[in-house]
């Protein structure tokens, strides 16, 4: 591994023209920093040669500017999968200038190994050490590492001597899965089962470079949670000691899943405060609030594939991950996603949408029907598969001018059957058990906002009278006119 150490410009030179490259990153946590930015500037001098070049770019998730940022500024990027959050990708994809797939994020592993993404020539990947078996100690993410490293042709490696040596033990890279006809069960039946083992396989024939970095993760901080995301953070924790007290979910809850945000990191911070102890969590990325929480011991542990932390928050666990490692499990996103296990450990889904319809169908990508937002990311993973499925929002956006609360979404990731329960700051609608009419009048009394909340009723009157059928009552030519009337005026208010 020695004599295969270089500059991450000379790696970045045995990356090819069209070539399928797989980066490690999840969230911002984990990505390879030095060899993006050097095939950035590499693809950079060949377009001002007047020569084309570009790559298709798999990942975990979402990254960091130094590869997802660097790469699409230079129109390196001809193909993205399976999640993004930078602007500039976001904007060439809604121009039409990049080929974008949104996929559930444990569906990428095994539609890798089925061969429908085609060949994957390179696959980068940050760590923290090479072992002297030529294992690898991953960094702060796991994502789809296991699968880029098995699939790629070629490996080029990232050693980070940024990430805090302490993070080896933290990771349970589980290899025991396969495609029908040879699947067998996962044998995880508690979120705090360690079942693989800690360390990422690597073929030393397939390595070609070594590159050493010394640069942090670049999260961006988190906002100071607002009084609206509070007032949902409330009807939340509110909601669980009712089922609590109903006898439906234990003293200790069961694994909490968290989506990534202001909103959901509110959630978290609520918990601190609420008469529940000795939980778990079983989500995608640990946030600045189950920190919190796990500091105050009423989080006994957290699996996730990564971290999604702010700034100070990855200072705090970088400096201190000793004390953290035996309380955090970071796994392959295929088996933190996995909807079986979800099933199995019974979930308590908390994610966050776009829109929802009265009836109670989530939009959780889309804006306006067609402009992608991120990605579906890991929510319908959990969200079909939890024991309680929550979607929270705002009831407006861009200042009022957009109702979360809609008549008919004009884009859906979150069918009605997976829903049962959607809060705004104005309050808590459990569909649980109900028939899409009882929804309707639920989710409009309950969750919208009062200056949009005439305007449903209206409609939803109206729909009663003159639609086709009864039992979703639609008014075909004005299911979608909102929407419109916002792309033409400025705001969906009539």
């Amino acid at each position: 591994m020695r004599s295969k150490v270089m500059s991450a410009e000379a790696a970045a030179e045995l990356i090819e023209c069209g070539s399928a490259v797989g980066m490690s990153g999840f969230t911002g946590s984990g990505y390879p920093k030095a060899v993006p930015t050097a095939l950035a500037q590499r693809i950079d001098a060949k377009h001002a040669a007047g020569r084309p070049f570009r790559v298709k770019v798999w990942t975990g998730a979402s990254t960091g500017p130094e590869l997802d940022g660097a790469l699409a500024k230079v129109d390196a990027i001809e193909f993205r999968l399976p999640y993004n959050s930078d602007p500039t990708v976001r904007d060439k994809i809604n121009r039409g200038a990049m080929d974008y797939i949104d996929m559930h994020l444990s569906q990428v592993a095994p539609v890798a190994w089925q061969g429908f993404l085609g060949p994957l020539d390179t696959a980068v990947i940050e760590c923290t050490a090479i072992k002297e078996d030529g294992s690898l100690v991953p960094s702060t993410s796991v994502g789809n590492n296991k699968t880029w490293l098995d699939r790629a042709r070629q490996i080029i490696i990232e050693v980070n001597n940024w990430q805090n040596t302490d993070l080896e033990g933290m990771h349970d890279i589980y290899y025991g899965t396969a495609l029908p006809p040879n699947r067998v069960p996962i044998p995880l039946t508690r979120a705090d089962d360690r079942i693989g083992q800690t360390t990422l396989r690597c073929d030393p024939n397939k390595v070609v470079a070594v590159v050493e970095t010394h640069a942090p993760d670049r999260n961006l901080p988190f906002t100071q949670p607002d009084e609206v995301a509070y007032k949902i953070a409330g009807h939340i924790i509110e909601f669980l000691r009712h089922e609590v007290a109903k006898g439906r979910l234990p003293a200790e809850l069961l694994p909490i899943q968290s989506g990534v945000g202001n909103i959901p990191n509110a959630v978290l911070t609520g918990l601190l405060d609420a008469p529940f102890e000795n939980m778990t969590s079983y989500t995608e990325v640990v946030q600045d609030g189950m920190l919190d929480l796990l500091d105050t011991g009423k989080l006994r542990m957290a699996s996730a594939t990564a971290f999604s932390l702010s700034p100070d928050a990855a200072q705090k666990l970088n400096a201190d991950i000793s004390r953290y490692r035996n309380k955090i499990i970071l796994r392959p996103q295929e088996i933190s996603n996995h909807p079986e296990v979800v099933r199995r450990l019974g979930c308590l889904a908390m994610n966050g949408l776009i829109e929802a319809d009265i009836y109670g169908n989530v939009n959780s990508t889309h804006v306006m029907g067609s402009r992608i937002q991120n990605g579906i990311g890991g929510s319908g993973d959990f969200a079909r598969n939890a024991y309680v499925s929550i979607f929270m929002t705002p009831s407006t956006a861009k200042g009022g001018k957009i109702s979360a609360i809609v008549p008919h979404a004009s884009h859906v990731d979150h069918i009605t059957q997976d829903v049962q329960v959607i809060v705004t700051e104005y309050g808590l609608a459990d569909l649980r058990g109900l028939s899409p009419k009882q929804r309707a009048e639920l989710i409009i009394n309950n969750c919208a906002h009062p200056d949009y909340r005439p305007m449903l009723i209206d409609y939803y009157q109206r729909a009663k009278q003159h639609s086709f059928g009864m039992h979703a009552p639609t008014l075909l030519d004005e299911a979608l006119s909102w929407h419109q009337r916002y792309i033409d005026s400025g705001t969906m208010m009539a």
